[in-house]
């Protein structure tokens, strides 16, 4: 149900790109409370979750002086449906990452496409779940479609480096290569808390990503790495890759860079994939609900104790204070696991 009656709702938004320690680098407004579209749903949200993508796009853009609203991952409740709606009823708790090209869920009330919202896992609280959406995505299609891994083969073999395995994506690559692959997983971590996360995570063999990586590689792979899933560092980490990989390796990426020097993977035959999540909503793809499907197989897998939230640290409710300080903590790159905020 609509809280409040006038029509609108509490969110947090910016006008102006603007460093993040500048007090209207986010703002708390007031907005209308969105019509959800044929095949949307409006969904009351209850948790979200902050990532890379969020300070990225605040940096990056601007919204020229209009209200821009961030936010892409939140779990909450659906009070309302499209016309067209046939895989949600009103009162399911959901979860979801949302559209780039969409106003985004820090606020009350948020309107998403159905295909691409997952069902809630039901051992979560919205907190723990509003931390998972974007990250399994990214992990599940960066794995099992880009590098083509199977999510049904333990007795597959290799060796996988996932870089920064304590972060957000990694360490939801690492749960799920170690639950239905039989892959040797190496994570890469540089400090104790995060060497200690990524084992917790599941990874066989830990690396520091600030040390010669390709030495360190040969020491616990000296048989070569199969695949990569690079989410930090891939522009100079690229010539470790080459050299670490096995003739026909493969490398997923999730990083944003202008270019890269790929040529020196060539000699080796490796193949360089990229994984942007969004891409089924920006196009949007005939297989958007492959997300859909995707995050309701995550729920199953967590509600079975295969995978665990990687909610590490709530800070308090959604308004502008607490997501300044989430974007601050982000861009200083010290984050472990997944910053949410709860209610509003």
């Amino acid at each position: 149900m609509i809280e409040n009656q006038n029509g609108t709702m509490p969110a947090v938004a910016f006008r102006r790109s603007l460093p993040i320690d500048d007090p209207e680098s986010l703002l708390d407004v007031e907005l209308p409370v969105p019509e959800p579209g044929p095949r949307d749903l409006l969904v009351q949200v209850e948790a979200v979750a902050v990532n890379p993508v969020d300070y990225k796009v605040r940096r990056n853009s601007d919204p020229g002086g209009e209200p821009k609203v961030l936010g892409w991952d939140a779990a909450g409740t659906v009070v309302a449906v499209g016309d067209e709606v046939e895989l949600f009823a009103v009162g399911d708790e959901v979860y979801y990452a949302g559209a780039l090209d969409r106003p985004g869920a820090n606020s009350r009330f948020h309107v998403v496409d159905e295909r691409i919202v997952g069902h809630k896992p039901a051992t979560l609280s919205f907190t723990e779940a509003a931390a998972l959406p974007l990250t399994s995505l990214t992990a599940w299609e960066g794995l099992f479609e880009r590098l083509g891994l199977r999510g049904d083969a333990l007795g597959q073999t290799g060796t996988l480096l996932v870089t920064a395995a304590a972060g957000g994506v990694g360490s939801i690559a690492v749960q799920l290569a170690r639950a239905l692959t039989g892959l040797t997983v190496i994570g890469t971590a540089s400090r104790p808390e995060t060497v200690e996360f990524a084992r917790r995570m599941g990874v066989h063999h830990v690396v520091d990503h600030r040390g010669p990586l390709a030495k360190q590689l040969a020491e616990v792979a000296p048989g070569g790495v199969d695949y990569v899933f690079s989410t930090i560092g891939t522009d100079r980490n690229l010539p470790a890759y080459a050299e670490t990989l096995v003739p026909f390796g493969q490398i997923v990426a999730i990083d944003d860079h202008d270019s890269l020097d790929i040529g020196v993977l060539k000699p080796k035959s490796i193949s360089f994939h990229w994984e942007l999540m969004f891409t089924h909503s920006l196009f949007p793809t005939p297989r958007q609900v492959d997300q859909h499907r995707i995050l309701d197989r995550v729920a199953r897998l967590v509600d079975s104790g295969v995978l665990t939230t990687t909610a590490s640290r709530d800070l308090g409710p959604v308004n502008a204070a607490n997501l300044r300080e989430a974007h601050r903590i982000l861009e200083s790159g010290t984050a472990i696991g997944k910053l949410t905020l709860t209610g509003f």
